[in-house]
């Protein structure tokens, strides 16, 4: 029945898609890989809980523009105190 498409009988994967679930399983494989070499060696550096300290905070802040210079001097001068 499935010679009437060209398919004789599932011979190339399951009906001509073997190779994209071959190609998804190598490209699940390397971002894998990827996500784990950046986790282990350093991909965020951020306090132990997962939370951004009180100066990392700042200096984003800072640094998208969100606050001015003498704001950021300011803060940074009673973080330290």
């Amino acid at each position: 029945m499935m010679q009437w498409w060209g398919f004789n009988d599932m011979q190339h994967g399951w009906y001509g898609f073997g190779w994209l679930f071959g190609f998804l399983f190598w490209v699940l494989v390397v971002l894998g890989v990827i996500y784990l070499v950046k986790t282990l060696f350093g991909g965020n550096r951020q306090e132990p809980g997962g939370k951004e300290s009180p100066e990392e905070i700042l200096k984003r802040r800072y640094a998208a523009g969100e606050i001015s210079t003498e704001e950021f001097e300011d803060m940074k001068k009673r973080l330290k105190s």
